[in-house]
């Protein structure tokens, strides 16, 4: 597996990044960032696992699908844009 985007430390996101891009990941270099306290990486190829194995492109699809009833409702509105920026962030698009 290769690291997909940069990794940077929690309490200095503006600072240097503590692993990057394109970095191939090794065992040792996942335990080492483990015990760095990083929680989550992206990685680059295909869709993960927990997507289902849909694209980015299909999980937002289904994601406009699922709040289509609701269009009318700001706050819901407001949820369905809180999951839309947590998945382009996920994918890092």
């Amino acid at each position: 597996m290769v690291l997909g985007k940069d990794i940077y430390r929690d309490d200095n996101s503006d600072g240097p990044p503590i692993c990057g891009k394109g970095i191939k990941l090794t065992s040792s270099l996942i335990e080492r960032l483990k015990r760095m306290g990083v929680q989550s990486i992206t990685v680059e190829g295909g869709p993960t696992a927990q997507s289902g194995g849909k694209s980015p492109a299909e999980i937002l699809s289904a994601l406009d699908e699922r709040f289509r009833k609701a269009e009318g409702d700001p706050l819901t509105a407001k949820l369905k844009n809180i999951y839309r920026q947590y998945y382009i962030k996920s994918y890092g698009e």
